[in-house]
């Protein structure tokens, strides 16, 4: 019946499958020859048969047919067509489950790699933007709220760091990815000569997978890609939600370029950073993708069940949305344009040099909590008389500790608070270059 037919199908989006469906045929096909299982004169014709059809699918002249149901079914039923009963040979010692297992490792080990460039050219763009902008100064929030002033470079190589644990995380991933399930067949083994050693040399994996049943049933190398899909698209939702915040009228900060935002269909003065947020939204679509197999995967008895043809939907559309998103982000970052007066201007009135005022108490020998104590009560009584601190003269700062003198206007001043942090890692100019220094280093190694 029809309907049940379009209920059973993949072929619709397996299909994409088909050049990594045949580069494991034709490994197949080398080992059954070296095992004698099949004559030398009948593996030439297999593999030329076969890169005849991968020829075929990518020039658009192959048919395909829902009755078949999959990519597998397509290519071996063209097989036949061509060669006959010595196409019919090539599924010896193998069972469509470990050839889909093979050919959903084979498609998402090019993905993981290519995701990975894609990472890196982000980062360069990052980098780029930070020594553009290496002395912009800007607020740190915590809490959404002024925190400290910080160089803008330190706030956007944060998300270098945080892309390069993605980029660590992936490419730990593809050690367990880039392993070769063939010849596990349906999950029991063969009783044939095989050499799955050979086969998994043909196809550059690193290993074999020990266990057939685990072979055929495990899809553990596609969660943990999800999962950490998961974590860079909530990486890029979160610089997104900066982004937007930052280009608001009430921020001002950024300037996203034409391009990557859209106008109102009614209020004409409006660019909306559609970009960011269409990113920001795709992160739930990811999200449910990992949901959507960790569910379907956590009741299955061992070993294949046919629930796990619903494993590419979400695979396929987290690779896609990922790709789409990490090489929209590098075009954006490359174009953005930062308003540095307007992020130093929204740091008067503040009170965010509280701290350096408390550390410099610290420094005349004062206990910090002491000094947090005094420093707080200022900011409370300055801000009630509406002043700001650089309205305060020595006298009144006397009158909250003897330990003020007149390098306290130094010390408050925001330029001088960002060169004193100069600890590893922190927002002073030249610590900020290490990082950078470091973040090149990193992309170069790549």
């Amino acid at each position: 019946m029809k309907k049940i037919e379009e209920f059973l199908e993949s072929i619709s989006f397996d299909k994409r499958l088909y050049k990594y469906d045949i580069q494991g045929s034709i490994a197949h096909a080398k080992m059954l020859t070296k095992c004698k299982i099949i004559t030398d004169s009948e593996g030439k014709r297999i593999v030329k048969a076969l890169k005849e059809i991968e020829k075929e699918i990518k020039t658009g002249k192959f048919k395909f047919n829902l009755s078949l149901e999959d990519i597998h079914t397509h290519i071996e039923k063209r097989l036949i067509e061509k060669i006959g009963d010595i196409g019919a040979k090539l599924h010896t010692a193998r069972s469509r489950n470990d050839q889909v297992s093979l050919d959903m490792r084979l498609f998402l080990r090019d993905e993981i790699k290519e995701i990975a460039k894609l990472i890196r050219n982000l980062q360069k763009s990052i980098l780029k933007v930070a020594e553009r902008n290496i002395d912009a100064i800007m607020p740190g929030y915590t809490h959404l709220q002024h925190a400290q002033p910080i160089l803008f470079s330190h706030w956007i190589m944060t998300y270098f760091f945080m892309l390069d644990r993605d980029w660590e995380r992936l490419l730990n991933t593809f050690d367990r990815v880039n392993v070769s399930p063939l010849g596990a067949a349906a999950l029991a083994g063969t009783s044939y000569p095989t050499d799955r050693e050979y086969t998994a040399r043909l196809l550059d994996f690193s290993k074999v997978v020990q266990s057939s049943m685990d072979a055929v049933s495990d899809r553990d190398f596609i969660i943990e890609f999800l999962a950490d899909a998961s974590l860079i698209m909530m990486h890029l939702s979160r610089l997104s939600e900066e982004l937007i915040l930052f280009s608001s009228k009430e921020f001002g900060f950024i300037e996203l370029a034409d391009p990557f935002t859209t106008g109102s269909s009614i209020m004409p003065q409006k660019r909306n950073p559609d970009v960011c947020e269409l990113i920001r939204g795709k992160t739930g679509r990811v999200y449910g993708n990992l949901m959507s197999l960790l569910t379907t995967m956590k009741s299955l008895p061992l070993a294949y069940n046919r629930d796990m043809q619903e494993d590419k939907i979400p695979l396929f559309g987290t690779v896609d949305t990922l790709k789409g998103s990490l090489s929209l982000y590098a075009k954006m970052l490359d174009t953005v344009k930062i308003d540095k007066k307007k992020m130093l201007a929204s740091l008067e009135g503040d009170f965010s040099m509280a701290t350096d005022l408390a550390d410099y108490l610290v420094r005349k020998g004062l206990p910090f909590r002491k000094a947090h104590q005094i420093v707080s009560k200022l900011v409370k009584e300055t801000i009630k008389k509406k002043k700001d601190l650089d309205d305060l003269t020595l006298k009144e700062f006397k009158t909250y500790s003897k330990l003020f003198g007149r390098d306290v206007f130094d010390t408050i001043k925001v330029k001088a608070g960002i060169a004193a942090r100069k600890s590893l890692g922190g927002t002073a100019k030249e610590s900020v270059k290490r990082l950078i220094a470091q973040g090149k280093e990193i992309v170069r190694k790549a």
